[in-house]
């Protein structure tokens, strides 16, 4: 029994094709190509919309090592009905593997047909759905040998049958390569954040040394041949596109990560396997003693050995690290605690070993892991017992790292590095069109009305109210979105009919629906989904009781982004649906070095920080530094970038101090440090940016500063400059956001409840990422009311006008010649665009040209952009506006300081009014320039009008245009100090103010 895979293709139909039989009409079939194996669909006699919703499935081969697997779609006309002698050629499409998802993602996608030549005449499009299924097969290897005795040719059989067909590749190896090799590395990824960058070609001469040295200090290293050859450090090929599609992480595994931005920590390792022989029947301990350090190992699993399979990990940077390893075994004659670093008096010495610490090997990636062997223990009461453990020294790029037991740690199991995945959300959008026979369950036909209220989860919506009296059945055609994540299987989508009594005030729940989420289909665009009858049912009753029914359009839309992070600081655009997902542009590389000068946050004067990065849908975690105000983590991470308008942002928090095992949960909040954006589109391609960024915190008491955290950030481009600087020109939302976009208000809500998910579903996680975490990492508490926000959001538009009014200022400084040198200049260049109107754009583009090369000399050029207390105007802070900011809603402050609060903000809104209302007195006097408001000023402004038009229509304009430019620049002698009458007749027109009551 084994699992084979295969790619299915759905040919649904082709809509608007070319006639291409001499009668204005085809005949098409399709012809699809993958991986070397062809299938054909069936011949639709003239139809140039034709359907065939037919099946095609392809083997899923062994994946080559160079070049990605490409789907080939091509549709024919069939020579064999109508006058043509050969199939003319309708259209083609190439889908890469990147596009293909998992049965149960799919959905119907319509692709434009393309042209095989240049100039060729292709138009139409061709509707596909394609997966990746899993089927399981039967081996019939074991039934060989009866038949064939000799047992090498059984075992040469399935390599003897690859050359027979192209078409059917053997089923054996389908199933063996694919699950052994391809599918355990995503795991293995998921698991060990800081892989090890594995060499793919290691000298055999310096792998027989090593195995030599290793037996003479006592171990053998156990030396494994690494299956994945395509990881490189140089460049690499085009990326295998079919071990893609069965990964949950998107577009291929990335590169391990080869820890070269951050320092190295050396650590002792010690891996506790099993013991044999020993002279008890309890569970035994293991205690190991280093450079002033005492653990105690959980106790041994009895089964036929005892076993414990434990690794521990000490630190070497310390300046009293010892130089003998103690390793001893004893016996809990008495219960104690099984906490790592309690005392063990009371047990019973079985025996120890000892090492020499100066002659444990060094053990450094690419090496493999070293083997475990038996010692014997020495004194105690384990004459015979042996003790079967390895010992190494190496780094945190080593593979048992991230799952030791670490002295920095103090050994908590929740301060492990971990990795997360945040759900895969969708948009569900239910459409509620009407409902019928729904007339008998109405109570007061007179007074009440009826709306629709849909829940999924913890979000409700609800329709318009309906009154009963209206003709027919109620109908609403609303659209209500909510936000799913996957798998949907956890809720179900409830429609509640409810009646509204309007002189009772009271609401009853007539009826309800229930729809499975597995049952709802999936689109990526704007098509549209046909509606189906829904039956109410009593939500009283148990057995199913008819109560009308309700008509429902209900379609997941995988071409919308469901934002969980705020747009400004958003770390992916990617529509929800894989099939529309391009290929990324490159990669960013975060190095999380360490803090410094972290304030304490406990009252024993300590800090357990940990650091949070979060970048598209993974989210990191560094391990847990114990009591330490300067923690050093030397974690290193790696995210694919699709986009570079995009923000990585890192977090710092102080997590528990307690020692608790993994069922257990630690009630203290996670306490924010800091945190700290760093924008993709800001980091040179390349090159290493190692900074130190302070952590500001504002909170009720003011801005503080917690503490400094170090980190080092590179880009790497992965694809062609040109490529890269198409992005640029891309749109950042995905297609659906313009085609059909959602409102403003609606945005907010869906973003809330995403981030609701996003927090639900990372606090279930082995450690969890608590919910404050989450929410503090996705600014989900960052858009309320703030006056200091409004100052600063006001001071920054005055900055961004700021070059507008100093334009205005530098002329109205040439018009008043305070610089005679430079009206002159505006002189002659005057004249020069007057007469040579062609130069004024390629003028305007060259001095943008000039200010932009300027510019350049001042660019920041080592440390990145960080949040700025200035800009925020967070340096000096009102008391009274900073408790505002921070209380919730509803308010909890006392009557007083709310009603002061009011009264306040009514006075800001009266400035605003009144500029607002001189706004509206400008356009209005505008207005009336033609309205004939003023009968005279009408009059006067008309006539002027027809006299410049008789003018200009005389006068070249070469020559109106240099006699107004010499008349704005004369001299302040010919100028009078009073405004000017142009001035004079606008401010006299009248407008609607006095009006208003």
């Amino acid at each position: 029994m084994g699992t084979v895979r295969k790619l299915v293709v759905e040919v649904i139909e082709a809509r608007n094709l070319l006639p291409k039989d001499g009668h204005g009409t085809s005949s098409p079939y399709v012809l699809v190509d993958f991986h070397g194996q062809r299938r054909k669909t069936r011949t639709v006699t003239r139809d140039l919309s034709p359907q065939w919703n037919e099946m095609l499935e392809f083997n899923v081969g062994k994946p080559s090592d160079v070049f990605g697997d490409m789907l080939e779609l091509d549709v024919y006309h069939d020579k064999s009905i109508g006058p043509t002698t050969r199939n003319n050629f309708l259209g083609r499409i190439r889908l890469s593997a990147t596009q293909f998802v998992k049965k149960g993602e799919e959905a119907l996608i319509y692709y434009h047909l393309e042209k095989k030549y240049w100039f060729g005449w292709i138009s139409g499009e061709i509707g596909l759905k394609t997966y990746v299924v899993e089927q399981l097969v039967v081996l019939q290897v074991k039934a060989e040998p009866k038949q064939a005795p000799p047992a090498e040719p059984t075992e040469a059989a399935p390599e003897g049958e690859k050359p027979n067909s192209i078409e059917e590749e053997p089923p054996a190896q389908v199933v063996e390569n694919p699950t052994t090799v391809e599918a355990e590395p995503p795991a293995k990824e998921a698991e060990n954040p800081t892989s090890v960058l594995m060499d793919p070609h290691p000298p055999q001469e310096d792998e027989f040394t090593q195995v030599k040295r290793s037996v003479s200090l006592g171990s053998i290293p156990e030396v494994k041949v690494s299956n994945n050859i395509n990881i490189v450090t140089g460049p690499r090929p085009i990326s295998r596109a079919s071990s893609v599609i069965f990964s949950d992480a998107g577009s291929g595994p990335i590169e391990p990560s080869s820890f070269d931005l951050v320092e190295k920590m050396h650590y002792l390792f010690v891996r506790v396997v099993k013991a044999r022989s020993l002279p008890t029947v309890d569970c035994p301990v293991v205690k190991i003693v280093v450079s002033g350090s005492h653990v105690v190992s959980k106790p041994a699993r009895k089964t036929v050995l005892f076993e414990w399979d434990q690794t521990f990990a000490f630190g070497r940077d310390a300046p009293d690290s010892s130089s003998l390893l103690e390793v001893s075994v004893w016996d809990p004659s008495s219960a104690k605690s099984f906490d790592p670093t309690s005392d063990v008096a009371g047990h019973v010495f079985l025996g120890g070993i000892c090492f020499d610490v100066s002659e444990i090997p060094l053990r450094d990636p690419p090496d493999s892991p070293l083997a475990p062997q038996w010692y014997r223990l020495e004194g105690g009461g384990a004459h015979r017992g042996d003790l079967m453990l390895a010992t190494w020294v190496g780094t945190q790029a080593d593979d048992s790292f991230p799952e030791a037991w670490k002295t920095d740690t103090a050994g908590n199991p929740a301060s492990k590095s971990k990795v997360y995945q945040s759900p895969k959300l969708w948009y569900l959008r239910s459409s509620v069109i009407e409902a019928q026979d729904i007339s008998q369950l109405t109570h007061n036909s007179k007074e009440s009305s009826y709306h629709i209220k849909a829940q999924l989860g913890l979000q409700v919506q609800k329709t318009k109210s309906i009154p009963t009296t209206s003709i027919g059945s109620p109908s609403w055609n609303e659209d209500l979105v909510f936000v799913a994540a996957e798998p949907f299987t956890e809720h179900c989508l409830l429609f509640f009919l409810i009646e509204t009594d309007r002189t009772a005030k009271d609401q009853t729940v007539l009826a309800v629906a229930s729809i499975p989420l597995t049952t709802i289909e999936r689109r990526v665009d704007d098509r549209k989904v046909a509606s189906r009858w829904f039956t109410f049912e009593d939500p009283n009753e148990e057995r199913r009781i008819y109560k009308g029914r309700v008509h429902l359009r209900l379609c997941f839309d995988g071409g919308y982004h469901v934002m969980d992070e705020a747009a400004h600081v958003c770390s992916d655009y990617r529509p929800t649906a894989r099939q529309l997902w391009k290929a990324p542009i490159g990669t960013v590389e975060l190095g999380i070095i360490g803090c410094k000068n972290l304030l304490p946050m406990k009252d024993k004067g300590s800090t357990d920080a940990y650091a949070v990065a979060k970048y598209g849908n993974k989210w990191v975690r560094t391990r847990t530094i114990s009591d330490s105000l300067e923690p050093r983590w030397n974690e290193q991470y790696t995210w694919r970038v699709y986009d570079p308008s995009t923000v990585l942002t890192i977090g710092v928090f102080d997590g528990c101090s307690e020692v608790v095992f993994e069922s257990d949960e630690c009630m203290r909040p996670n306490f924010r440090i800091g945190k700290v954006r760093v924008r993709i589109s800001t980091l040179t391609t390349g090159k290493v940016y190692k900074n130190t960024f302070p952590l500001l915190l504002l909170s009720q008491a003011g801005l503080k500063k917690m503490g400094e955290i170090e980190l080092a950030v590179r880009f790497i481009r992965a694809t062609p400059t040109l490529d890269f600087l198409h992005v640029y020109s891309q749109p950042l939302l995905p297609m659906m956001h313009h085609v059909k976009p959602l409102g403003m208000v609606q945005q907010d809500s869906l973003r809330i409840a995403a981030v609701k998910i996003v927090a639900s579903h990372l606090t279930r996680s082995e450690p969890p990422l608590r919910r404050e975490v989450v929410t503090y990492m996705l600014d989900a508490d960052s858009h309320s009311f703030s006056m200091r926000k409004v100052r600063a959001n006001w001071f920054r538009i005055i900055n961004v006008i700021a070059g507008v009014i100093d334009i205005v200022k530098w002329v109205d400084d040439t018009r008043g010649w305070k610089n005679p040198t430079a009206t002159l200049l505006v002189h002659a260049l005057l004249v020069m665009l007057v007469w040579f109107p062609d130069l004024i754009i390629p003028t305007f583009a060259f001095y943008v040209f000039v200010i932009g090369a300027w510019n350049y000399r001042f660019r920041s050029r080592d440390t990145l952009p960080h949040f700025d207390p200035k800009i925020s105007l967070a340096e000096s802070l009102d008391r009274d506006e900073l408790d505002e900011e921070f209380d919730g809603l509803p308010c909890t402050r006392p009557n007083e300081l709310v009603r002061a609060r009011y009264d306040k903000l009514r006075m800001l809104g009266a400035w605003v009014q009144t500029i607002l209302g001189d706004f509206a007195t400008q356009g209005e006097r505008v207005q009336a320039l033609v309205t004939w408001r003023d009968p005279r000023a009408t009059g006067i402004f008309i006539g002027l009008c027809f006299v410049v038009a008789f003018i200009l229509y005389l006068v070249p304009s070469k020559m109106v245009s240099m006699a107004f430019g010499f008349y704005y620049l004369r001299h302040p002698i010919f100028r009078d100090r009073m405004p000017s009458p142009a001035l004079n007749f606008f401010r006299r027109l009248p407008s609607l103010s006095d009006r208003m009551l």
